[in-house]
């Protein structure tokens, strides 16, 4: 399971990053509010911890802008202000739940799970773009004809890609959010694992095609040369 960490103080960060890989959780920091918001964007965590008071963009910036683009992602919001009206403002913005520090690693953990079964309940747990369908239960990638798994780091890719066929994506923003900001992982990781997908979709019967914009990036088109979403 997949967490984005959204929290400018560093040490917090990086104590709620210790107790959540500890519990086998995935977990990104980043810790600005603008930066937050781009890696939520992507699509690909299963839930997301936001602090409130944030440089660039504060928590309840952030999560009603995810909403205002229909990204459904469970948000967690913490904050040291534990006003009611602080706590309204922060569900009317759009978030599932709301915690005051200092909180008990044990309460955390316990409203995460909550947070990701009621997700279950909420959206769909697969992605379909023109005739192929990831699961993201069990990272399978398949069409009429044919399925198969992929691995993680293909699936992070495609699942960005499946989340929003009709952007670009970058590079960039492929290695910070597959590899991670701080790994030592370059272009040609992402080139090798691009190539990968595309022999997978080609292998399935996809109808879908990973396109590369010279100095861009990434976008899906379906076999008729049409981006998916326009």
């Amino acid at each position: 399971m997949q967490v984005l960490v959204v929290e400018d103080d560093v040490r917090l960060a990086m104590a709620l990053e210790a107790i959540l890989k500890k519990n086998k959780y995935q977990v990104d920091l980043v810790y600005n509010g603008a930066d937050g918001l781009a890696y939520a964007e992507s699509g690909i965590y299963d839930v997301v911890v936001l602090d409130v008071m944030l440089p660039k963009m504060n928590g309840f910036q952030v999560v009603s802008e995810l909403r205002r683009k229909k990204i459904a992602t469970p948000v967690l919001m913490l904050t040291a202000r534990d006003t009611l009206h602080d706590k309204v403002g922060g569900l009317d913005s759009g978030a599932d739940d709301y915690m005051t520090k200092p909180f008990a690693p044990a309460e955390l953990l316990a409203r995460l799970r909550s947070l990701t079964r009621r997700q279950g309940e909420m959206i769909f747990e697969e992605l379909k773009v023109g005739n192929t369908v990831l699961d993201l239960e069990s990272c399978e990638l398949s069409t009429p004809e044919k399925s198969l798994h992929l691995g993680f780091k293909e699936f992070a890719i495609c699942k960005i890609l499946m989340s929003n066929p009709s952007r670009v994506t970058s590079k960039e923003t492929l290695i910070n959010k597959v590899w991670g900001v701080e790994s030592s992982a370059d272009d040609n990781n992402v080139e090798a694992y691009i190539s990968f997908l595309r022999k997978k979709l080609d292998f399935i019967g996809s109808d879908l095609k990973i396109v590369t914009l010279r100095k861009v990036g990434y976008r899906l088109e379906t076999e008729d040369g049409e981006s998916e979403g326009e």
